[in-house]
């Protein structure tokens, strides 16, 4: 007998507002499979709707994702990055591929093993738009983890919300929100905001991407420190001092993810704060295993409120991630 379909929800937020704290929690409900960059690590693709062989998509999935290996280069690797020190390629952090970063870690205390399985079915996919790829990815997933349902994270997901709402227009949607003032400080310390900041600030005042500039192709000269196989970490460093470049990065991406949400109208949407969850955790965290359908969400509530609890007061977690 077929399994059943998963349940399917997403996590949607400008990063750097307690995602990741809450990625964890829902971790602990043993029936769902927590996601965790999974939809930043494997973007962009260059047309969605074109068809892709299921080994054109494996191989995407086990490339090096070239933002974070710059990142390791120069010795800035975020927080995020969990690959055990005895895997694989931890001797080699730059070829390492996009989806051991954080999304198998998380899922398996042996994510070589995870990968290696993965390496041996999604090749076997059927040629077939990203999108549906991605589903089937998750959806497998779930299933080898013996699960009900999976929820995706990524930092910075408002940035992708027009793609994921439209790509699953039936997943349920947790919106959530911080402070702007709070959420930019972090941001500003964070090499990847840095990063996301730089690249989306290159975009709108030259046209360029410093990622997607072909060999040979010439950039204005003050954009050549921030090319990759030039960039330094104390470059990066001085662009965090300026706080508000992060004030306007988090406009950018509430706009996006707020414009997205209204456009699609998602079918079940649950927006929760920052603020309000480290007031009230057991309410807030009610809430999210409610909507998320967990059978034992008071059991669950119970069992993970203390670290949220534990968090420090609001204004005052400026490193949140």
């Amino acid at each position: 007998m077929e399994s059943p379909v998963p349940v399917q929800a997403i996590i949607i937020s400008t990063g750097r507002c307690g995602s990741t704290l809450l990625s964890d929690l829902i971790a602990e409900q043993p029936d769902t499979l927590s996601v965790q960059e999974f939809f930043m690590a494997v973007e962009p693709w260059t047309d969605v709707r074109d068809k892709l062989s299921g080994a054109a998509y494996w191989s995407r999935l086990s490339s090096p994702r070239p933002e974070l290996a710059t990142l390791f280069r120069i010795g800035l690797a975020p927080v995020e990055v969990c690959y055990p020190e005895d895997g694989r390629w931890a001797g080699n952090l730059v070829e390492l591929p996009r989806i051991l970063a954080t999304t198998l870690p998380k899922i398996s205390s042996d994510p070589d093993h995870l990968y290696d399985t993965l390496a041996e079915l999604v090749p076997g996919f059927p040629d077939q738009p990203v999108a549906r790829h991605h589903q089937m990815f998750l959806d497998m997933l779930t299933v080898l983890t013996d699960r009900r349902r999976w929820v995706e994270r990524s930092g910075g997901s408002s940035h992708l919300a027009p793609y994921l709402l439209k790509t699953f227009p039936t997943a349920k949607i947790v919106y959530l929100t911080r402070d702007w003032a709070d959420t930019a400080q972090s941001m500003s310390r964070h090499p990847s905001f840095q990063y996301l900041q730089l690249r989306l600030e290159s975009l709108g005042r030259y046209g360029l991407d410093p990622f997607q500039i072909a060999a040979g192709e010439p950039v204005p000269q003050e954009l050549e420190r921030y090319l990759p196989d030039r960039l330094t970490a104390q470059t990066l460093s001085e662009r965090g001092r300026d706080v508000e470049r992060y004030r306007g990065l988090c406009a950018f991406l509430a706009s996006e993810a707020e414009q997205a949400i209204a456009d699609a109208r998602p079918q079940e949407l649950l927006r929760m704060t920052y603020e309000d969850l480290v007031d009230d955790p057991p309410a807030q965290l009610g809430r999210l295993g409610r909507f998320l359908g967990f059978d034992d969400w008071e059991n669950w509530t119970h069992r993970v409120v203390g670290a949220v609890a534990a968090r420090p007061p609001r204004h005052e977690a400026a490193t949140l991630a």
